[in-house]
């Protein structure tokens, strides 16, 4: 249920919008027939509208019409459409030249390019030959909707209409009022959004809206992450899909978005937040002014077998694996440090690859509890047919444990999983230097903590690695390998050898707060709770428009509750202190609810509240 104080009130419930005297739109163009346009075009017309798509060029005309052509046989091949029902669809969609075709539209739908003259222009004519009671919409996600609206002879009739790219796969549509619109003509518009199949929210005048709002923030992050160095462009995106469960990289979703496109919205988003965390990162400049704009020219972040082209190449920047490889050490024996579920995850992970596994904690009882996780959890993939009897078993006798770390002595690699608190850490890995024979690779966990810090408490620095595995470790793919200024190529190639045997995605990381994922995340959550604070959009809206508009698996305010609201909060101070930047100080609506004592699911009350167990 949600905290009624932390939920802004939601324009999406005025009577205005849910009113069935709103009119009915039956006939609507669309102008501007590109990617988008099509696609806008499509889901009307299968919806029953009669469609007028305009142009001016031909070429765009026709490619439009061959799209729909396309997309209905092939949605009577999967029998989504009759025959019948497709004859019928093409028949509603026909094709102009000249914005004097909308005259009888009940709607109009601009998506020209993102350009404010264009726009104009092209208001102004509609102006001119469009009803009285037509409503005017554009699809920007960048220019301000209220200087659109304030330009045109009727800017009650205005509105902006955000649909997401593929329209007809993406649910979600944002209907963007200003001060100046009328509640009918939002209330129509949402009507024909939820005819359409679609889930509609309501969301005021502001670049970006709710869901380009925080995509690309996030976006303009790595790009900025990848201009720095310190990471490549495989290894950002890897851990994006890996560690996030995003449907595409950062930097490959900027080409397939277009970086020119990338570039004008976060310079709308910076001219009003003046948050230097929306400046375009320079990058983005350089190779837009290069007409490097992505899969559409071919190059951007990556090379495109074609313009158009899905299809990645090999080029300059692919990583070549034999490419400065230093040899690993043998890893035939690990310890794992730690009694929680993630050292009983990792453990795990290391029995089922074949290593033998010491799991050492701070009591034969802690040990063997954690023992017991490892066997539950297998049990369960037993019942459940992943895993056979026999497997279970093997694995099972190569676990040991024991209730000192004396037990570690003769191990090869080991991966502590122990408390997050760095005193905490620096003891143990100073207790490992002394354990541990010559040549043993030690590791941490850690999320936030330095990881040189842990090196620097041995006699052994250069042996010293960050292996971060993310939570639950037997499921999750990734693990970002942090190596230090100090760390060897030999222990670092040893733990990226392990990686692969365990079947892990391992990805390079240079020893900074957050690494790569976490210093992607949490900004863009932060984003979340202060786009709350200000009271722009509420909880559900947020999520929703993240989940049906990014494609991502947790809204962020339901993320926040299962990580954790003091966890969360901790890695954003971190941010913080490191990059000094103050678009990363937390969100004091963040701080407040975590002094309430408000710290997720784990609590019963985070952002939301939960059925006590």
């Amino acid at each position: 249920m949600d905290s009624p104080s932390l939920t802004a009130p939601s324009p999406a419930a005025t009577p205005a919008e849910t009113s069935a005297d709103a009119p009915v739109l039956g006939t609507v163009a669309v102008v501007g027939l590109g990617t988008m346009g099509t696609g806008i075009a499509d889901v009307l017309t299968r919806a029953g509208r009669e469609v007028i798509g305009i142009d001016t060029d031909p070429d765009a005309a026709r490619r439009a019409v061959t799209a729909l052509e396309t997309s209905t046989a092939r949605a009577v091949r999967r029998e989504r459409l009759t025959e019948a029902e497709r004859r019928d669809a093409l028949a509603r969609f026909r094709t102009f030249p000249d914005l004097r075709a909308a005259a009888e539209a009940d709607l109009v739908i601009e998506v020209v390019p993102e350009d404010y003259d264009t726009k104009c222009q092209v208001f102004a004519a509609l102006d001119a030959v469009v009803k009285p009671g037509t409503i005017l919409a554009t699809g920007t996600n960048a220019l301000s909707v209220t200087r659109l609206a304030a330009d045109s002879d009727r800017p009650e009739r205005v509105l902006g209409l955000h649909f997401f790219n593929p329209a007809p796969a993406m649910r979600l549509v944002e209907v963007v009022s200003s001060v100046l619109t009328a509640p009918e003509a939002v209330a129509a518009v949402t009507r024909l959004a939820r005819e359409l199949g679609k889930d509609p929210i309501a969301v005021g005048d502001r670049p970006g809206f709710v869901a380009d709002g925080l995509l690309f923030g996030y976006l303009n992050q790595a790009a900025a992450m990848y201009e720095s160095r310190y990471a490549t462009r495989e290894d950002i995106d890897a851990a994006m899909r890996l560690g996030c469960g995003l449907p595409m990289g950062p930097l490959a979703l900027l080409d397939l978005i277009g970086i020119d496109t990338a570039r004008t919205v976060l310079d709308a988003m910076y001219a009003s937040s003046h948050d230097r965390l929306h400046a375009p990162a320079p990058v983005l400049r350089q190779l837009s002014d290069a007409g490097l704009n992505g899969r559409k020219s071919g190059r951007g972040f990556y090379t495109y077998a074609a313009p158009g082209s899905a299809e990645t190449v090999p080029d300059a920047e692919t990583p070549d694996p034999a490419d400065g490889t230093a040899a690993a050490r043998t890893v035939g024996s690990v310890g794992v440090v730690g009694s929680g579920t993630m050292a009983a995850g990792i453990a795990e992970v290391f029995v089922k690859a074949g290593y033998s596994v010491v799991l050492a904690a701070r009591s034969a009882e802690k040990a063997g509890a954690a023992k017991g996780r490892v066997t539950k959890s297998l049990d369960r993939q037993v019942a459940k047919g992943r895993l056979t009897a026999e497997a279970r078993d093997t694995a099972l006798a190569r676990l040991t444990t024991s209730g000192t770390l004396t037990a570690l002595a003769d191990v090869d690699l080991a991966v502590e999983a122990v408390a997050e608190q760095l005193d905490v850490k620096r003891e143990l890995f100073a207790a490992l230097d002394g354990i541990c024979r010559d040549g043993a690779v030690l590791a941490t966990t850690t999320s936030s903590l330095p990881v040189v810090a842990c090196a620097r408490a041995t006699s052994r620095p250069r042996d010293v690695v960050g292996m971060h595995f993310f939570n639950p470790a037997p499921a999750m793919r990734l693990v970002e390998v942090v190596r230090t200024v100090l760390t060897s190529d030999e222990a670092h190639a040893t733990v990226r050898e392990v990686c692969g045997t365990l079947r892990k995605h391992p990805v390079d990381c240079g020893d900074r707060a957050g690494f790569i994922v976490n210093a992607l995340l949490f900004p863009y959550l932060n984003n979340a709770v202060k786009m709350v604070q200000e009271h722009y959009a509420s909880l559900d809206e947020i999520d929703a428009a993240m989940k049906l508009g990014g494609g991502y698996p947790m809204g962020p305010f339901e993320l926040l509750d299962v990580v954790g609201l003091d966890v969360s909060l901790a890695i954003e101070r971190g941010l913080h202190t490191e990059f000094r930047d103050p678009g990363l100080a937390p969100a004091p609506l963040l701080e407040h609810l975590v002094a309430a004592g408000c710290l997720g699911r784990k609590t019963g009350r985070g952002f939301r509240e939960y059925a006590r167990r």
